[in-house]
């Protein structure tokens, strides 16, 4: 039976949240933030596998940091590009053969900066995605861009979707020379076929960090 891949970007750097370190290798409590994600998506039983996108260089510092926190399982590393869509194009080469076999069915695609993205979340959208094309969970906020219902609405990660019109929605991206602000922005334009994507309603906890005091916020929400 087909599994989901989960791919958690991780090819940041620390600038504005004042660290001299890539900011998923700052600990928040017990483990680096960036764990926190890929010990969710290991823990869903249809996930497999889980790809992290390193930025250049740090592979080796990433999987020693990791090493204690994933047990047995498996987590594939790969070196990131000099954009987000560059990143995620890259666990997209290395998920196509899998895919192209009939293995994976859904990708997912998830910030390593947003440590509080629950298993429910990822279950949630992954299932959303199987039926219908695509799923990105949504925040209500003010001064965003507004949905067709006249809402406003917040993108978060985990986005989720169709694997194979996924990695066919990014080679017609570059083919156009589009690059998107996130993984949703070239499906919605690019993809094949009839799926459509989904918005699936999640709370201002899945915070992204960004800034000194979201490290702060995220310990205090762990610890809860």
């Amino acid at each position: 039976m087909p599994t989901a891949a989960v791919v958690v970007l991780a090819a940041g750097s620390g600038t504005r949240v004042g660290a001299d370190v890539n900011k998923v290798l700052l600990n928040v409590r017990d483990r680096p933030l960036l764990a926190w994600s890929v010990q969710t998506a290991l823990s869903l039983p249809d996930v497999d596998p889980v790809v992290v996108v390193c930025r250049p260089g740090e592979r080796t510092t990433v999987a020693h940091a990791l090493a204690p926190h994933v047990g047995e399982r498996e987590v594939l590393l790969i070196d990131g590009g000099a954009t987000r869509q560059a990143s995620e194009q890259a666990a997209l080469d290395l998920l196509a053969p899998r895919v192209a076999a009939g293995d994976i069915d859904v990708i997912a695609i998830h910030d390593g900066a947003r440590p509080l993205a629950g298993a429910d979340l990822f279950g949630q959208v992954i299932a959303i995605a199987r039926a219908y094309g695509g799923a990105v969970p949504t925040l209500e906020l003010a001064g965003l861009f507004p949905r067709s219902d006249h809402t406003l609405a917040g993108v978060q990660t985990p986005q989720a979707f169709l694997a194979a019109p996924l990695i066919a929605a990014y080679a017609a991206a570059a083919a156009a020379g589009f690059d998107g602000t996130d993984t949703a922005a070239a499906f919605a334009q690019f993809a094949p076929g009839d799926g459509s994507i989904r918005a699936v309603p999640a709370g201002a906890r899945n915070l992204k960090v960004t800034f000194a005091e979201d490290l702060r916020v995220a310990e205090t929400l762990l610890a809860q």
